[in-house]
């Protein structure tokens, strides 16, 4: 796999490939919260909400194992450009999505729209984390800072994009919204396929599909990290938490449930964004550039055990409590940031090591492999988010969180400095 390009055709590239999945994501989070909060307001239960998007999540496991495959044997624009044409296919879909359905039929005609929604994501996810791989600066600190810069601004265009949808469902509804995005993103699409410049990889024939599978003891540990790191954010965030503000905020009425979609999705925007943000500052939160690898692998640890101080402080404020009251819902709201500021750094550490654990000939297999545990964490704390919240509201939801980040820390335990020179240096 040939990565010889200029350093400015490489540069060129980069903001190419990050301004695709700029647009990939604001569509993207939108969709999350129109399907969420519409079908809410229709009367769904948590578990039926749930149902929704294990489809997605159980595509996007599938699709970055093939993904990785078929971007080291076809190249790396070939994937990106397939999960920005399917997404628009999505949307589209979508729009036709007929009120007068029964609920079995909606509920199935969803999870086979929204999984191919997930095969488009991890497609395009999985084309721009590995493109960083092979375009950034080898030179103090050029890769954390590029794969920092790339996860936190989508980050913080999905957090534009929660707000976006829940905003447009309250204004032009439903389906108006949904084929407004597919046309943006059609654009985008169109634009990208004229301008993409050079320096990203055509692909090698020699590529084996059996070499997804990794063999690397820090690959496999840091994806089993990563599997409980992201059930615990989805097992609180996919469900739980919107549906418990949504409830509390709301006071029954159509003008009511408006303006508590509003204030839902403003909470989740803020939430993503300041994720996004603090991502993109790890590598001079953490002061990368100066610090040995070993120190970054074991920080990994250190910050989940932070995240499950926080999310057993959360818990019990729950359990305390008589029910909704102002001052928990300030201590949610509060809580919740801080644990999303905490994510974020454990995020992008994962993020950074999965490429400094790698080689160039193997970084879309390893990547794929590695964002396929990241969709199997998301489809475990999906399924557990509408279940907890059914059974047990949002103390058992948190407390489920707080199990799988301490999973999470024991699986990060086990990880080692890769040897040779340092991966950014």
């Amino acid at each position: 796999m040939s990565h010889g390009a200029p350093r400015h055709d490489g540069l060129s590239a980069y903001i190419a490939v990050t301004a695709a999945y700029w647009a990939f994501m604001l569509t993207d989070g939108a969709l999350r919260m129109l399907v969420l909060l519409h079908f809410h307001t229709l009367g769904f239960s948590p578990i039926q909400l749930a149902y929704l998007f294990v489809l997605y999540e159980i595509a996007g496991m599938v699709t970055n194992l093939a993904a990785g495959w078929i971007a080291a044997r076809f190249g790396l624009t070939s994937t990106l450009y397939a999960g920005l044409a399917l997404q628009v296919v999505a949307l589209l879909a979508l729009a036709q999505l007929d009120p007068g359905w029964a609920v079995t039929v909606s509920v199935a005609f969803v999870m086979v729209v929204q999984g191919a929604s997930g095969v488009a994501k991890d497609l395009a996810k999985m084309s721009s984390k590995s493109a960083v791989k092979l375009l950034a600066p080898k030179e103090s600190g050029g890769l954390f800072r590029w794969v920092a810069m790339l996860t936190g601004s989508k980050n913080a265009v999905k957090g534009a994009g929660f707000l976006m949808g829940s905003g447009l469902l309250a204004t032009v509804g439903f389906t108006w919204a949904v084929l407004s995005m597919a046309a943006v993103l059609a654009l985008i699409l169109l634009a990208v396929l004229v301008a993409m410049p050079g320096g990203l990889p055509k692909g090698r024939k020699g590529a084996k599909f059996s070499d997804v599978f990794s063999k690397s003891p820090n690959v496999n540990w840091l994806s089993a990290a990563r599997v409980f790191l992201f059930g615990a954010r989805d097992v609180w965030f996919v469900v739980g938490i919107p549906i418990y503000f949504h409830a509390i905020l709301s006071d029954g009425t159509e003008e009511g449930a408006r303006a508590a979609f509003f204030m839902v999705g403003t909470f989740m925007a803020v939430w993503i964004i300041l994720y996004g943000a603090v991502q993109a500052a790890a590598p001079r939160i953490l002061r990368a550039a100066t610090r040995p690898e070993s120190e970054l692998v074991m920080a990994v640890r250190t910050w989940a055990l932070a995240l499950l101080a926080i999310l057993a402080s959360l818990t019990a404020a729950v359990v305390m409590s008589d029910g909704p009251a102002p001052w928990l819902t300030a201590v949610l709201i509060a809580g919740l940031l801080l644990f999303g500021a905490i994510f974020a750094i454990n995020s992008s550490l994962h993020s950074y090591l999965i490429l400094a654990f790698t080689q160039d000939e193997r970084v879309t297999m390893d990547v794929g492999f590695y964002y396929m545990a990241n969709a199997g964490g998301r489809l475990i704390g999906t399924v557990l988010s509408g279940l907890t919240y059914q059974i047990g509201g949002l103390s058992l939801c948190l407390a489920t969180a707080a199990g799988l980040v301490l999973l999470s820390a024991l699986a990060a335990g086990r990880l080692t400095p890769a040897t040779g020179a340092r991966a950014y240096a």
